[in-house]
């Protein structure tokens, strides 16, 4: 079955590349065996479009116009199907190779896996890894758990609103938010969506883990401009204290929490198993303290504090 629908496929390929005008669907039954021979024209339609969207999936450009009695054609121009040659070297092939393993998503993973296939087709070298041993024990994985990234990564691409309920890390119940997504960005380990809130009017941040139920898309268009570059990590970073202006003082369990201790720019020993330590403090720090739960107390400032106390009191309200 396999080999006769790759046959199908080339022989319906070639001919919508030979043909100079629009072929009809009567004129390419007839010219193709397999069309011949499907039972009745309902199942020729079926199989045709199936056909013909496998064709646009691998890449092949199909225009449909009117052929000149006025019937609907196909036709795949040969200078719209042209690539021109691909010249990578073999770290820059290298490179691509490595990045197309990122992808533990099945869906990513074929799609990055089908593209490496077009640009060997196309000339690219497949030459020894110029970094094996570099990196022959480690292979890079970004995993992807959260259901709502895939609707969020096609909703960015082709620029369409979404609409989804959050809950806030300070509220026991979420919110429906209506979202411009521009981009995604993984960082320390969560993906986070940046886009323009809609209800808000202006732009935000949010973790898709507190993405709750089915992400849905709207057909509309944005009403907010796009910036011409949408840094994410850039942005994610100043929402969750990158961009600090002032220091907090906290006590760390002794043994916990080094991703805290990485960004100390002073550690005290305090006795009785506990550190001292001051890190940087900015928006969003509050959250990221209480990602270390009983390992971490707030010393100061009192709104640092308070904020983290009201945290924990909504998650331990559920």
């Amino acid at each position: 079955m396999a080999i006769a629908k790759a046959e199908r496929l080339m022989n319906l390929a070639l001919c919508l590349l030979g043909t100079r005008r629009p072929l009809s669907k009567r004129e390419l039954r007839g010219s193709i065996e397999a069309y011949m021979e499907a039972g009745n024209d309902e199942s020729f339609n079926r199989m045709f479009e199936r056909d013909k969207d496998d064709l646009r999936e691998l890449g092949l450009v199909i225009e449909t116009v009117e052929n000149l009695e006025g019937e609907t054609g196909y036709l795949a121009r040969r200078d719209s199907n042209r690539l021109p040659p691909v010249s990578l070297d073999a770290e820059e092939a290298a490179a691509l190779g490595l990045a197309a393993k990122v992808w533990q998503q099945a869906r990513l993973a074929g799609a990055a896996s089908g593209a490496l296939q077009k640009l060997r087709a196309g000339g690219m070298p497949e030459a020894g890894d110029p970094y094996e041993g570099q990196h022959s024990a480690i292979e890079p994985r970004i995993p992807v758990h959260e259901a709502a990234f895939e609707p969020l990564m096609l909703a960015c691409r082709d620029r369409r609103p979404v609409v989804f309920d959050y809950r806030k890390s300070t509220a026991a119940r979420p919110e429906t938010r209506q979202v411009e997504p521009w981009a995604l960005e993984c960082w320390r380990g969560h993906w986070y969506l940046a886009g323009y809130d809609r209800d808000r009017g202006a732009e935000r941040v949010f973790r898709l883990s507190r993405i709750t139920g089915k992400v849905k898309s709207r057909a509309a268009r944005y009403t907010a401009e796009v910036p011409d570059v949408v840094t994410v990590r850039e942005t994610v970073a100043s929402w969750a204290g990158e961009s600090a202006d002032r220091s907090a003082l906290i006590r760390l369990r002794a043994g916990a929490g080094y991703p805290l201790r990485a960004k100390a720019t002073a550690v005290r020993e305090g006795g009785d198993g506990w550190d001292e330590l001051e890190i940087p403090y900015g928006h969003g720090l509050d959250a990221w303290l209480v990602e270390f739960g009983p390992d971490v107390v707030v010393v100061g400032p009192a709104d640092l504090r308070a904020d983290v106390v009201d945290r924990l009191r909504a998650v331990a309200a559920g």
